[in-house]
Order: C-alpha cells, then sequence, then structure tokens
C-alpha cells in the first residue's frame, strides 16, 4: 500500500520558519518526482516546489530563494525547509509523487503563517 505522510504544518508568525516532510512508502522512491503542492479553500492546488529523481529542482516564482525542496533516497523522505514565510503561504501543503503515469497524493498537512 502506497502513502505518503506529510508531518512539520503548524502556525508560525510571519518571517518565521518550518520545515515539512514527507516520509514515502509502498513505492520505489529513487524513481519518483517528488513534489510539494499547497491549497486555500476556493482556490486550485499549485505546484510550489519538485525535484527529480536525479536532483532537477523547479520552485513557483513566488516561493523562489525563500522554499528549498530536498530528498534523501535512503531514508524514502522528501523535505520542504520555508523560510521568510508570509502570510501568503498560508495553505494546506500535500506531498505528491509521480512516476511516468503513476501519481500519489498525501493527505497534506496545514501551514499557518499569522501574527
Amino acid at each position: 500500500q502506497v502513502q505518503l505522510v506529510e508531518s512539520g504544518g503548524g502556525l508560525v508568525q510571519p518571517g518565521g520558519s518550518l520545515e515539512l516532510t514527507c516520509a514515502a512508502r509502498g513505492i520505489i522512491f529513487s524513481d519518483y518526482t517528488m513534489a510539494w503542492y499547497r491549497q486555500v479553500p476556493g482556490k486550485q492546488r499549485e505546484l510550489v516546489a519538485a525535484i527529480g529523481p536525479v536532483g532537477f529542482f523547479t520552485y513557483a516564482d513566488s516561493v523562489k530563494g525563500r522554499f528549498t525542496i530536498s530528498r534523501d533516497n535512503a531514508r524514502n523522505m522528501v523535505y520542504l525547509q520555508m523560510n521568510s514565510l508570509k502570510p501568503d503561504d498560508t495553505a494546506v501543503y500535500h506531498c505528491h509523487a509521480r512516476h511516468n503515469e503513476i501519481a500519489y497524493w498525501g493527505q497534506g498537512t496545514q501551514v499557518t503563517v499569522s501574527s
């Protein structure tokens, strides 16, 4: 059974930092492009950052220079370090795994940026 389990969300003040973690189970992790998406009520889910099996990166323009995605293939983990957080970063953050036509989603973790 495939599972993507996110953790690390929470409430943080503007300018603060959080690190999200996604643990992947049931897949050959090193074959998959891993990504973080976020969604707020009433809006489409948007790509935040992605990392390919051999380190290809992409980031949404809104998070470039503030967020860093990384992966540990030995531990089947993907991370999202979020710095200089803004209220607009408030959302549910979902982990995503994709390999060719196969894709999986995690349940999500809430990130709230507020004073």
